[in-house]
C-alpha cells in the first residue's frame, strides 16, 4: 500500500530530521497506528523510499541539501508498505512467484521436448520404413543417417548457430567404445526394420531393460531389488508372446532387434563409465558420437553391400517410386538425427526416470502410428503381448528408482 504526501521544502527538512533521529534512537512506543485506507493498523509499516529530500543516510553522516536544491525540490514522495506484503521490501513473495513461474516454464519446456521427440521419432520411422521397402540396403541407409547428422552439426558449428564443443584426444578415446556400440545398435535396428514391421521391431526393442539388468548383474556384478527382477517377467513374457504370434515373423528381423537391444545397453554402460567429467552438452555429445560412428561404419557398409549394389538399387527405386524417393531418403536421414539430438538434449533437463517413462510412451506412439499408416495386420493376442511388454517396461522404470 503506497501513500503519497506532498510537503513544502522546509517541512521536508523537518521530516528528514525526525527520520534521522529515529534512525539512531530506538522507538519506545508501541506499534504505529495508521488511519490510512486499506492498511492494517496492527501491521508495522516500512519506509521503502524517501525521494525529494536531497539528503543521504549513511553511517553517522548527514548531507543536507543546498539552498538551490531546496528551491528545486518542492515536494517529497514517501513510499510505505505493509511488512507482510510483497511490495517494497517483500522479496519473499516475489521470489515465490518467480519460483512458481520458473517451475511452470520448466514443465512447458519438458512438454515441448517430449512432444518434439515423439513426433520426430514417428516421422523418422515412417520414412525409414518407406525407404527400406523400396531400397533394401540397411547398411547404406544407416550410413546416410549418420552422415547427414554429422554434416548438419558441422554447418551449425561453422555458422555459429551452435557453439562447437571443446574436446581433446582423451574425449575421443573415451567416446570410441560408446561409438562402436552405438554403430552396432543403429545398424542392427535398421536391419530389423528392413525385414519386419516397424511395430514388431519396437515391441522387441521394448525388452531392452531385460538386457540391461542381465548384463549389469552377470557381467558387472550389480544387484537390484526384487521389484526390478519381477518387472522383467512381463517384459520377457510380452515380447515372447508378440514374437510367437507375429504374422510376418522373420528371424533376421527378430535377431536384429535383439542385437540392437544388447548394443545399446553396452553403449549406456560405456557412456556412464568413460564419459564422467566430460563437460559436453547433450546436443554436441550426440554430434560427436554421430561423427565417430560414421567413421567406424562407412568401411563396413562398403564391404557388406558395396557401391555396385547401391547404384543398381537406386536406379530401381527411382524407376518404381519416382522423385519422391529422394525426398524419403533425405527425410529419414534428417529426422533420424533430429529425434536423437532432441532426446540427448532432454537428458540435460529431466531425470533418468522421467526420460525412461518418456521413452516408453515414445514406443507406444511409434507402434500405434506405424500400424495405422502401414495397415499392419495385428492379431488380438499379438496386441496383448505388445501391451504386456510395454507395461513391464513402465514397471521397470518405476522399480529401478
Amino acid at each position: 500500500m503506497i501513500c503519497a504526501a506532498k510537503h513544502a521544502a522546509a517541512s521536508g527538512l523537518a521530516a528528514s530530521s525526525d527520520l534521522v533521529r529515529s534512525r539512531w534512537q530506538p522507538s519506545r512506543r508501541g506499534p504505529v497506528s495508521a488511519t490510512l485506507p486499506g492498511v492494517n493498523s496492527h501491521r508495522p509499516l516500512r519506509i521503502s523510499s524517501v525521494d525529494g529530500l536531497g539528503f543521504r543516510l549513511g553511517g553517522a553522516a548527514l548531507d543536507l541539501p543546498s539552498a538551490a536544491a531546496r528551491r528545486r525540490r518542492d515536494d517529497v514522495f514517501v513510499g510505505a508498505y505493509e511488512a507482510d506484503r510483497s511490495e517494497g521490501f517483500g522479496g519473499e513473495g516475489q521470489s515465490q512467484e518467480a519460483a512458481a513461474s520458473a517451475e511452470a516454464a520448466k514443465k512447458v519446456k519438458i512438454g515441448i521436448y517430449f512432444a518434439t521427440w515423439w513426433a520426430l521419432n514417428v516421422v523418422f520411422n515412417i520414412y525409414n520404413k518407406k525407404v527400406l521397402n523400396a531400397y533394401p540396403f540397411p547398411w547404406l541407409t544407416s550410413t546416410l543417417s549418420l552422415a547427414t547428422g554429422s554434416l548438419m552439426m558441422l554447418v551449425s558449428w561453422a555458422t555459429r548457430i551452435a557453439e562447437a564443443p571443446k574436446v581433446d584426444l582423451d574425449f575421443w578415446k573415451a567416446l570410441f567404445p560408446v561409438a562402436v556400440a552405438h554403430t552396432i545398435g543403429h545398424v542392427a535396428a535398421t536391419v530389423s526394420m528392413s525385414k519386419v514391421a516397424v511395430s514388431f521391431t519396437h515391441i522387441i526393442k521394448s525388452g531392452e531393460p531385460a538386457f540391461s539388468v542381465l548384463v549389469s548383474r552377470f557381467l558387472l556384478g550389480e544387484t537390484f531389488p526384487p521389484s526390478v527382477y519381477l518387472s522383467l517377467v512381463p517384459i520377457i513374457g510380452g515380447c515372447g508372446l508378440a514374437a510367437l504370434t507375429e504374422l510376418n515373423f522373420n528371424m533376421t528381423g527378430f535377431m536384429g532387434a535383439m542385437i540392437s537391444n544388447l548394443a545399446f545397453v553396452f553403449r549406456n554402460i560405456f557412456s556412464k563409465r568413460g564419459m564422467k567429467g566430460k563437460s559436453v552438452s547433450g546436443m554436441n555429445y550426440y554430434a560427436c558420437l554421430s561423427m565417430l560412428s560414421l567413421v567406424i561404419l562407412t568401411p563396413f557398409a562398403v564391404a557388406v553391400e558395396g557401391p555396385q549394389l547401391w547404384a543398381a538399387g537406386w536406379r530401381k527405386a527411382l524407376a518404381d517410386i519416382g522423385p519422391h524417393f529422394v525426398w524419403w531418403v533425405a527425410a529419414q536421414s534428417v529426422f533420424y538425427h533430429l529425434y536423437n539430438q532432441v532426446s540427448y538434449m532432454s537428458l540435460d533437463e529431466i531425470s533418468p526416470l522421467t526420460f525412461s517413462i518418456g521413452n516408453t510412451m515414445k514406443r507406444i506412439s511409434v507402434i500405434v502410428s506405424s500400424i495405422i499408416i502401414f495397415h499392419t495386420p495385428v492379431q488380438p493376442i499379438n496386441a496383448l503381448g505388445a501391451a504386456i511388454a510395454i507395461l513391464g517396461t513402465f514397471l521397470y522404470s518405476q522399480a529401478k528408482q
